[in-house]
């Protein structure tokens, strides 16, 4: 696991095309994922240096301390094997990321991978995991798109490398 790269932006695009139901972004988009909010994010690689999975995050600009988690993406080979989990808490080991206290995400109902994942993840961190309606599908997704739920995890202590 590492900061993902410049070269990995083409990578985690095929990736993210391949993990229904994450929406695809654009390509150009996967890149400053992977150069501007590198820090937040991780690459997982496999022996063969291709690209296993892919977490994208950022830094909420009016509340610094709070990681959004945009996209979790596992490869299909690399799945079952806890490598989200890992990269996430990748993400929160980081130096430079010692300061987080708070994770959100959004996730639909429908998807009991990422449930599985976000709660997980808080009972690893000893954290609380509160939910409430982000983006409904009527007011704001016009209907083209179920509702996202805001997840929120916290408080997140400092985790050791």
């Amino acid at each position: 696991m590492r900061a993902p790269q410049p070269e990995d932006g083409s990578a985690v695009w095929r990736l993210v095309g391949m993990c229904p139901p994450l929406d695809t972004n654009s390509m150009y988009c996967n890149l400053l994922q992977a150069t501007h909010f590198a820090e937040t994010s991780v690459s997982a690689t496999q022996l063969d240096n291709s690209l296993a999975g892919f977490v994208s995050g950022y830094r909420l600009p009016s509340r610094p301390q709070t990681l959004f988690v945009w996209q979790v993406a596992v490869s299909e080979a690399a799945r079952g094997q806890g490598l989200a989990k890992r990269m996430l808490k990748h993400i929160l080991q980081r130096a430079a990321n010692n300061d987080i206290d708070r994770i959100e995400t959004t996730i639909t109902e429908s998807n009991g991978a990422s449930w599985a994942l976000f709660e997980s993840l808080a009972r690893d961190l000893s954290a609380k995991l509160d939910k409430k309606v982000m983006f409904d599908e009527a007011e704001h997704f016009d209907g083209e798109h179920a509702t996202e739920m805001l997840v929120t995890i916290s408080p997140i202590t400092h985790i050791e490398p």
